[in-house]
């Protein structure tokens, strides 16, 4: 088929930017060793942002998002690869200035797909998605500097967004008490369901706090947000605790002093999941399909289809989410 359905963004004048579910054609693909039939993807914010026309993440357009793919390989040059095997990609630039997991078809550099591993259906691999393999690899940096379900309690922060439903459910799994903060008291119940112990507004943790330190509380954290909340995060953890960083939901900024770091022995690690060798990425997706697979992905998933993108993309760009958005790309109304 060498038509298919595809979100397209276009900049119809300067910074106005317009989307539509549109056919597209395999010659607007960029040139790649592997050619996939999209059969899932998921939003995710850098997704909403690209939609939007945000061009610190894309930088021209017409453009398809989507920094999420799962499906079946069509044709392959790289013997890694061969018709109908089950593939994941992710990260490294799809969905950003290369035409992304938001239409039937993508093609790709061979070094950016990976198999999908034996234990995970091509949707469950996208309910996780980016946002549920950046939780995992937030508690595999937390567990290799030594925090551990005996230590104390993890906090996660942003937990109804995608990383943080995950972050909660996993820890759970790991054994880990878990206080999960949000802002949407009518998602409480949820995050009980999901594993967490305790819910904290997030408003406690938001504001600018000018004291150098505050009273320890957690054993570790995983933190979205950033900015004040990432700061009052650092000053709450406990004595050699560390706080796994990921996101910029609040700012960019980081205000503090070292001296939760000197005082304390604090850790701060930074979590990427763009840009890390492949073998890496395989490893954490194995670990996903296995020993920490979690037992009902569903119960984290909203499944849409064509239809329902676009206002799906502008609850994630508000903040209105709640878990993961999952995009059927084989349902066209």
């Amino acid at each position: 088929m060498q038509k298919f359905t595809a979100l397209l963004v276009e900049e119809t004048e300067e910074k106005r930017f317009q989307s539509s579910i549109t056919e597209r054609e395999l010659a607007d693909l960029p040139a790649g060793e592997v050619l996939v039939n999209v059969q899932y993807s998921s939003l995710n914010y850098k997704d909403a942002l690209s939609a939007s026309g945000n061009k610190a993440v894309t930088r021209s357009y017409p453009h398809t998002p989507g920094v999420d793919a799962a499906g079946v390989v069509l044709e392959s040059s790289n013997p890694d690869f061969v018709e109908g095997d089950k593939v994941i990609v992710t990260g490294y630039d799809l969905g950003m200035n290369t035409s992304g997991g938001f239409g039937q078809r993508i093609r790709v550099p061979a070094n950016w797909v990976i198999k999908c591993p034996e234990g995970l259906s091509l949707k469950d691999a996208m309910i996780l998605g980016t946002a549920g393999f950046t939780a995992a690899l937030c508690i595999e940096k937390l567990l290799t500097n030594g925090v551990t379900p005996d230590k104390g309690t993890v906090l996660v922060t942003g937990a109804t967004g995608g990383v943080g439903i995950v972050a909660v459910s996993l820890l759970h799994k790991l054994g880990f008490k878990v206080a999960a903060s949000t802002g949407k008291s009518a998602s409480h119940n949820l995050l009980r369901q999901v594993g967490a112990d305790e819910i904290i507004d997030r408003n406690s943790l938001s504001d600018a706090n000018s004291r150098p330190l505050l009273k320890e509380q957690w054993a570790g954290a995983i933190d979205v947000a950033g900015g004040d909340t990432l700061s009052n995060v650092i000053k709450s953890v406990c004595y050699g605790g560390s706080v796994a960083c990921c996101g910029l939901v609040q700012s960019a900024a980081l205000q503090g002093t070292v001296l939760p770091f000197i005082l304390r022995g604090v850790n701060l690690l930074g979590v990427d999941s763009v840009q890390l060798p492949l073998q890496v990425k395989a490893d954490i997706w194995n670990k996903l399909a296995g020993p920490w697979r979690l037992d009902d992905l569903n119960a984290l998933c909203n499944e849409i289809d064509f239809s329902e993108l676009e206002s799906s993309l502008r609850k994630v760009l508000n903040g209105e989410a709640v878990g993961r958005y999952v995009l059927n790309l084989s349902k066209l109304s």
